[in-house]
C-alpha cells in the first residue's frame, strides 16, 4: 500500500469531499492562496476558488459565530485554527451556540460543521501554541471529538467527520503531521466510538492518545525483549469513548496504564479510570495507573518542554511500576 504523511491523507479526504459536495468551504487564516500554515488547504484555492476557501482575519469569535450560523443555514463549514490554543477566542460561541442548537432547535436544525487545528507540545511552539483541550470539549454534550495518530485513522476519521451533522473538533498533533504510513486508495470512513487495539498483549493494558501511541509502542517493544507482553489500545475519538474495548482488554491483562500528554486533572484519563473501576472492577489486579504531561505552562526551552511530557523512559518505568504492583 502507498505511504504519504498524515497531512496529505486529510488533504486527500478533504478535496474529494469538496468536488462531491459544494456546500463545504473552508475559513481560516492563511488557509487560501498559502495552502495553510501546516499545507492542510495546499492546492485547493487553485480547485475551488477564494469562496470556498475564504482567508479570514484574526477574529476567531466572528467566524466561528459565521460558520455557526452557516451549518444551521445548511452549508457545511470547515474552521481551520492552525494552532487548536485559538479556538479559545470563542468559546462562548462554541459553547452556547454550536454545541446547544440541535438542543434548542428541538432537532430541526442541524450543526455540520468541523472544527481542526493543530495540538500538542514540540517544536519549542510555547505556551500559546502547544495547548491540546480535548478534555475541555469531551466535556462538553454536543461535541464529538477525534484524536487521530496516524495517517490512515487521519483520512478516516476526517472522512466521518465530513459527513456528519454534528460539530467535530479535529485535532491533530504537530509532532505527526509529517509522519508517514500505508493509507488506502479512495473514500473510506473510521467510525467514532470505536477504539483500535494496535498492539495485542496479555500482562498490561496501555491506553495511549495521539503521539502517545508511538512512545509506548516503543515501550512495549523494549518490554518484548523480556518476555512481557502488553497491549496497547488507541481510543482514536474521546467522545465518544470506547470504553467497551479498554474493558474487554484489562478483563484479559488485569492491569491498565492511560498515557496522555494533557495535564492530569480532570483528564481523559480520569474518565476512562472510572469507567473501568465502575464496570470492571473485578478485573483489576493492580490499581490504575495514570501517566500525564507536567501541570505546567508548556516552557520555550527544548530541554524543559522535553522534560514535561510522558516520552518512552517515564513511559517504561510508569509500566514497571504497575506491574510490580
Amino acid at each position: 500500500m502507498r505511504e504519504i504523511t498524515f497531512t496529505e491523507a486529510t488533504l486527500e479526504a478533504l478535496s474529494d469531499a469538496m468536488a462531491e459536495d459544494p456546500s463545504i468551504f473552508v475559513v481560516g487564516e492563511g488557509i487560501g492562496e498559502r495552502g495553510g500554515n501546516f499545507k492542510t488547504t495546499l492546492g485547493l484555492y487553485d480547485k475551488y476558488g477564494p469562496m470556498r476557501l475564504c482567508d479570514t482575519p484574526i477574529c476567531e469569535r466572528g467566524f466561528i459565530g459565521m460558520c455557526t450560523g452557516a451549518a444551521m443555514a445548511g452549508a457545511r463549514p470547515i474552521v481551520d485554527f492552525m494552532f487548536m490554543d485559538f479556538i479559545l477566542d470563542g468559546m462562548g460561541e462554541l459553547i452556547n451556540q454550536t454545541a446547544k442548537m440541535q438542543y434548542m432547535s428541538n432537532g430541526r436544525l442541524r450543526m455540520p460543521m468541523i472544527l481542526r487545528g493543530c495540538i500538542g507540545i514540540g517544536n519549542s511552539a510555547a505556551t500559546h501554541h502547544s495547548g491540546s483541550y480535548y478534555p475541555i470539549f469531551a466535556h462538553i454534550p454536543g461535541f464529538h471529538v477525534a484524536l487521530p495518530s496516524n495517517p490512515a485513522d487521519a483520512k478516516g476519521l476526517f472522512t466521518t467527520a465530513l459527513k456528519s451533522d454534528d460539530p467535530v473538533f479535529f485535532m491533530e498533533h504537530k509532532l505527526l503531521l509529517n509522519h508517514k504510513g500505508p493509507v488506502p486508495e479512495g473514500e473510506y470512513a473510521v467510525p467514532f466510538g470505536q477504539a483500535a487495539v494496535v498492539r495485542e498483549g496479555t500482562d498490561a493494558t496501555i491506553v495511549a492518545l495521539s503521539v502517545m501511541v508511538y512512545h509506548t509502542l516503543e515501550a512495549a517493544e523494549t518490554f518484548a525483549g523480556e518476555g512481557i507482553s502488553l497491549e496497547v489500545i488507541d481510543p482514536r475519538t474521546v467522545a465518544p469513548l470506547d470504553v467497551d474495548t479498554i474493558l474487554q482488554s484489562v478483563h484479559k491483562t488485569g492491569r491498565l496504564l492511560i498515557v496522555d500528554e494533557t495535564f492530569m486533572p480532570c483528564g481523559i484519563g480520569a474518565e476512562i479510570a472510572a469507567q473501568v473501576t465502575a464496570r470492571g472492577f473485578d478485573d483489576l489486579d493492580a490499581p490504575i495507573a495514570r501517566l500525564n504531561g507536567a501541570h505546567v505552562p508548556t516552557p520555550y526551552s527544548p530541554a524543559l518542554e522535553h522534560a514535561i511530557v510522558p516520552n518512552k523512559d517515564t513511559i517504561i518505568q510508569a509500566i514497571r511500576d504497575l506491574l510490580a504492583e
